[in-house]
């Protein structure tokens, strides 16, 4: 499986998934200790990780970095989740081949978070619509 992690000392294997988002969940991550994502607003019913950085970055890119509720900003963040609990959800394409994400239902985030393995690392920053340099490491 592409994307897929053997890990050392133990450590189960995993799948590397992205996630575009605005500053506003970005701060909330960086509340949870960079270790999970907050729970989902009532309209947010679904939490859709995706499966490879370019597809992310379109989003963090072209949606999150030109939308005033992102305050002009987006960011691709990068984590792992153990492969065992994602092999129950189907990978789903949502327009070309690069469109690949996941469907986790937004009440059992928790057992979602549970699964993380690591941190969860941003890897780009845009800004109306341009990148800027990732030089904070998880910390924007």
């Amino acid at each position: 499986m592409r994307g897929m992690n053997k890990s050392p000392l133990n450590e189960p294997d995993t799948v590397t998934l992205y996630r575009p988002t605005g500053q506003r969940e970005l701060a909330l991550v960086r509340d949870l200790a960079y270790r999970a994502w907050p729970p989902r607003l009532p309209e947010q019913p679904i939490f859709y990780p995706v499966l490879n950085e370019e597809y992310a970055i379109q989003i963090a890119r072209d949606w999150n970095s030109t939308d005033a509720r992102a305050s002009y900003r987006g960011f691709v963040t990068r984590f792992r989740v153990r492969a065992d609990y994602l092999a129950s959800y189907e990978v789903q394409t949502v327009g070309g081949s690069i469109h690949r994400e996941y469907w986790i239902p937004a009440e059992i985030l928790d057992e979602f978070n549970r699964n993380i393995i690591g941190t969860i690392e941003v890897t780009r920053e845009y800004w109306h619509g341009a990148e800027v340099s990732v030089s904070w490491g998880n910390e924007p």
